[in-house]
């Protein structure tokens, strides 16, 4: 998803710019704009929020009102269906998709870390290694016993071994890993299905 930029976001109905925000982050609301966003709106999710949902993930960057012409709605209401979206954390942050090869990130490796203590206290130290690592896109703790699956990018096959051996191995409780590595990508950065919640 791109980043809206600062003066395209769905944001406020009147001409005056709204203030910038941070990339990947939501910015917080007064208890009284949230509360009154909350009054307009009921507790579940209806055919306008979900249609907000589905446009934003596929082009973050409309304005509001390209994005209320795409609803069906005016303006104002869907400027704060957007915001009580984001209150409620459905939405909770606005990025750029970058291309990694662009960037020079031309490897993609699926790595499975298996732990050699499956503990409260061991998992949590991996756990928080892991997050600190920049080279580790996602990672998610699998069924098994203290098993851990990476999705890690580098430059190349020679800086992944340099990182294996000199970063993942000296991680705390890491017994083994096993690599596989991407051929190319049939499809990455999808936007989430939402016809569930159109039942």
């Amino acid at each position: 998803m791109a980043t809206r930029e600062r003066n395209a976001r769905p944001g406020a109905p009147s001409k005056r710019k709204p203030s910038a925000r941070s990339p990947g982050t939501v910015p917080a609301r007064g208890a009284a704009e949230a509360a009154a966003v909350d009054d307009a709106h009921g507790p579940a999710l209806d055919r306008y929020d979900i249609a907000i949902l589905a446009a934003l993930q596929r082009e973050a960057r409309l304005s509001n009102a390209e994005l209320a012409s795409r609803i069906g709605l005016s303006a104002a209401p869907t400027w704060r269906r957007v915001k009580w979206l984001e209150q409620q954390r459905y939405i909770v942050g606005y990025r750029a998709e970058l291309d990694r090869r662009r960037v020079g990130l031309g490897v993609l490796a699926f790595v499975r870390v298996d732990a050699e203590r499956n503990n409260a206290s061991a998992t949590r130290a991996l756990e928080e290694a892991i997050r600190g690592l920049p080279e580790v896109v996602a990672c998610h703790y699998i069924s098994g016993a203290g098993t851990f699956e990476l999705h890690v990018v580098v430059t190349d096959l020679d800086a992944y071994s340099r990182w294996a051996r000199d970063t993942l191995f000296k991680l705390p409780n890491v017994k083994d890993i096993h690599t596989s590595f991407s051929l190319g990508e049939v499809k990455s950065g999808a936007a989430l299905p939402l016809s569930h919640l159109r039942a």
